[in-house]
């Protein structure tokens, strides 16, 4: 199988592995890799989510859409990132959110019922596999957590702020690049992006933030920032 074990090694799922393990358990699990174009749906709303993803090459939008058509961007994932592992985990039968190819990209899929369940040989990777899984739908809990506070903020002020002092925080630094352009970072606040754009432009014009393109800098403490 033609895989990129480096960016394997960096996915969190296989924590602890070295490449030969890695190369070694992905045998066992039966694991499919393939390729979408951009723009290509990788998993529509609606559908059955048997396997966890991960992304090898390219980028991924998870996006929830309402009945009226607005749509929130969940998450914008790159290499060595992963997700449905939730809705595998969980057995969905209908995902509540759909998965888009935001360039050219690869993906590997691993079911879920080879991923806990283990193999004839009880070998030490698969069980330390399952410890990973675990710690990964914890964290994804406490991402789900973050993001339902964001939203609760009443505010594009205070939901720009709080997506910006998290992004720091996780990048640890005060001047860090985000992932995301303009149209991504409003449907993920669930805000317009026209407004969003006002209220960048007004936090740099009172010296709150100094920002270019991508690349942000917080310019003073959280403590001391008028969200009114």
């Amino acid at each position: 199988m033609n895989l990129n074990i480096k960016i394997l090694e960096k996915v969190s799922l296989f924590s602890g592995m070295k490449a030969a393990d890695i190369e070694s358990i992905l045998e066992c699990l039966d694991s499919k890799e393939r390729i979408y174009g951009k723009h290509q749906c990788i998993i529509q709303a609606g559908d059955e989510v048997p396997a966890l993803g991960i992304v090898i090459t390219g980028r991924v939008q998870v996006i929830r859409e309402d009945i009226l058509g607005n749509r929130m961007l969940v998450a914008g994932l790159g290499p060595a990132d992963i997700f449905a592992e939730s809705l595998a985990s969980a057995g969905a039968k209908s995902s509540p959110v759909s998965v888009y190819a935001n360039e050219d990209t690869t993906i590997l899929w691993l079911y879920i019922k080879r991923l806990v369940c283990t193999c004839s040989a009880s070998c030490h990777y698969h069980s330390l596999l399952i410890e990973n899984l675990l710690q990964l739908l914890a964290k994804k809990n406490l991402f789900l957590n973050n993001k339902m506070e964001l939203l609760s903020k009443r505010t594009i002020r205070e939901k720009i702020m709080t997506f910006l002092l998290s992004e720091g925080k996780e990048q640890d630094s005060s001047s860090f690049d985000i992932t995301m352009n303009r149209n991504e970072m409003a449907e993920y606040l669930c805000v317009d992006r026209s407004a969003m754009s006002r209220e960048l432009s007004k936090l740099q014009e009172e010296g709150i933030i100094q920002y270019k393109k991508n690349h942000f800098n917080i310019l003073v403490d959280s403590q001391v920032i008028d969200y009114n």
